[in-house]
């Protein structure tokens, strides 16, 4: 078989690889999904995603293609990796779902507000805002409810609902609930009211800087695809790119690939703002900070 057959061969068995682990690595259904957010968070930071497992493994069959064509060792090395940490420099952020949430989270303070008003308890006021809890925090309350009525304190529902909701503005309607708990005095409404004009007015604070951080986010995919395009011609350029061909050469462009890689990391650090911190620490994470 001549050389065009082998590189045809080897092309056609790497494409049926990716589809058949691409079949495998689909993500499953998660019977874990009710647990806390912080733990879950944890755990995911151990190791990939689904998305960037299936992107590694698309990017280890473009890499064997690549070296097959070419002879480029470095492409072999090079493509999964890029394929891994292609869904952080392409994705959004978690920014919009942030968002979302406290939108949700104003408009449950509020129908507790109106709750409370009718002169039931709080465990009772907790119970009955869940039918017109927002779909962006329902996890979140469901788990409430459901701690309350497996007899947990009241207030350890309650910090185990800001463990779940992991933000520093959940803790300050956390911190109202635990008050009311411990005083079982009125006032709660109001104190709920304000606390929802506050959430309403940082719902516009994030929505404007979101909207600026968009824009550095969207140059760098538009210069992360623009590179990978190049890449993925540069073996084929001819004698433009044949220097890079020698082993010398092939470091060289490993040394290019890496400086340009921390470049983008930086680019895209810019565009990533850090979490304030929160009130309310389980004594756990207090420790490990």
């Amino acid at each position: 078989m001549n050389q065009a057959g082998i590189t045809i061969s080897i092309i056609v068995a790497c494409v049926g690889a990716i589809i058949v682990l691409v079949t495998l690595v689909q993500p499953k259904p998660d019977p874990s999904a009710a647990k806390p957010i912080r733990a879950r968070r944890n755990v995911a930071t151990q190791f990939l995603n689904p998305q960037q497992r299936l992107w590694g493994l698309i990017g280890l069959g473009l890499g064997i293609v690549l070296f097959a064509v070419s002879g480029w060792l470095v492409m072999l090395i090079a493509a999964p990796i890029i394929g891994t940490m292609l869904p952080l420099f392409l994705s959004k952020g978690d920014a919009p779902q942030k968002i979302a949430r406290l939108e949700a989270l104003e408009t449950w303070t509020r129908s507790l507000s109106g709750l409370t008003v009718g002169g039931a308890g709080l465990e009772q006021t907790l119970q009955a805002s869940l039918a017109s809890t927002p779909e962006a925090i329902k996890p979140q309350v469901s788990g409430l409810i459901a701690r309350l009525n497996a007899r947990w304190p009241t207030r350890e529902a309650l910090r185990a609902f800001a463990e779940d909701f992991d933000d520093p503005t959940a803790d300050l309607v956390v911190v109202h609930l635990l008050l009311k708990e411990q005083a079982r005095g009125s006032g709660l409404a109001e104190a709920l009211d304000d606390l929802a004009a506050i959430i309403f007015e940082e719902v516009k604070v994030r929505r404007q800087i979101e909207t600026d951080r968009a824009k550095p986010r969207t140059q760098v995919r538009i210069v992360t695809i623009a590179t990978l395009v190049i890449l993925a011609v540069l073996p084929f350029l001819g004698s433009y790119t044949a220097a890079y061909a020698t082993p010398f050469g092939q470091i060289l462009l490993a040394v290019w690939m890496v400086i340009f890689a921390v470049l983008l990391v930086w680019m895209r650090s810019i565009s990533t703002g850090k979490s304030a911190p929160r009130i309310l620490v389980a004594p756990e994470a207090k420790e490990q900070r």
